[in-house]
């Protein structure tokens, strides 16, 4: 993939891993169109850099996503790559928790339905444009889940499938997943050790996205894959109770 000259849609844009993938590519020299509900965080994101295209969108709602790509189609039909990395995580047993369905709900459309429609809705201008890239940001507990939260991780688990599905069927637009470790953003705050910062995320995935490296295994996720592959049952053991206090 070539890194500089490009004009990138990222979901999320205002904090953690979003942001840290907004400084790393506009160091590279690209445009951002930076999605998100803050507002006031957009606006001097823009006001900071003139690279930096804001537009508020809660991606959960069909009518903002619809407005999102109407303004893309006609303001920025050279869009080319899209980052798919909003999301949000609730930790709580489903014997326990009285607000069960709505926070069933609110994952579900933010982690695993609104980026798919996204895609759909935006993979003709993608495909009208070189360099054209998706990329998917998962995690490793798609792979190998947590009892606390068995939606985030199954909506995970979905971004991870339809990602390798969708490569095999794009031709011209090339498909990416980012599978991070624990990752200290606000989502994760109070959860776990041995996070890594979003900057160090987003070095490692631009290494590998120059290198069309396709599903990028961020830090431990590597070592967690191969303890997957060799006994299925320590890595299990070694997730189940992860981010616990």
């Amino acid at each position: 993939m070539r890194l500089n000259n490009n004009k990138i849609l990222i979901t999320g844009a205002t904090e953690g891993i979003g942001e840290a993938l907004l400084q790393k590519f506009l160091s590279l020299d690209n445009q951002i169109i930076a999605v998100g509900r803050n507002e006031i965080k957009l606006q001097a994101m823009a006001k900071q850099d003139k690279r930096v295209i804001p537009l508020v969108c809660d991606i959960s709602k069909a009518e903002d996503l619809d407005e999102l790509i109407l303004i893309v189609e006609q303001q920025h039909p050279d869009t080319n790559i899209l980052i798919n990395n909003a999301g949000i995580q609730f930790n709580y047993h489903f014997a326990e928790e009285s607000q069960l369905l709505g926070k069933i709900e609110q994952e579900i459309n933010v982690n695993f339905l609104a980026p798919i429609k996204l895609i759909a809705l935006i993979l003709p201008t993608l495909n009208a444009n070189k360099n054209a890239a998706i990329v998917n940001v998962s995690s490793g507990l798609g792979l190998v889940p947590k009892k606390q939260a068995p939606v985030y991780c199954g909506t995970k688990a979905g971004i991870h499938i339809f990602s390798k599905a969708l490569r095999y069927q794009l031709e011209t637009t090339k498909v990416f997943e980012i599978i991070p470790p624990l990752v200290d953003t606000r989502m994760t705050a109070g959860r776990g050790s041995g996070k890594i910062t979003p900057e160090q995320l987003a070095e490692e995935f631009i290494t590998a996205f120059r290198k069309d490296k396709f599903e990028v295994n961020i830090g431990k996720v590597k070592l967690l894959k191969l303890i997957n592959r060799l006994s299925p049952a320590l890595a299990e053991g070694i997730m189940k109770n992860g981010g616990e206090k």
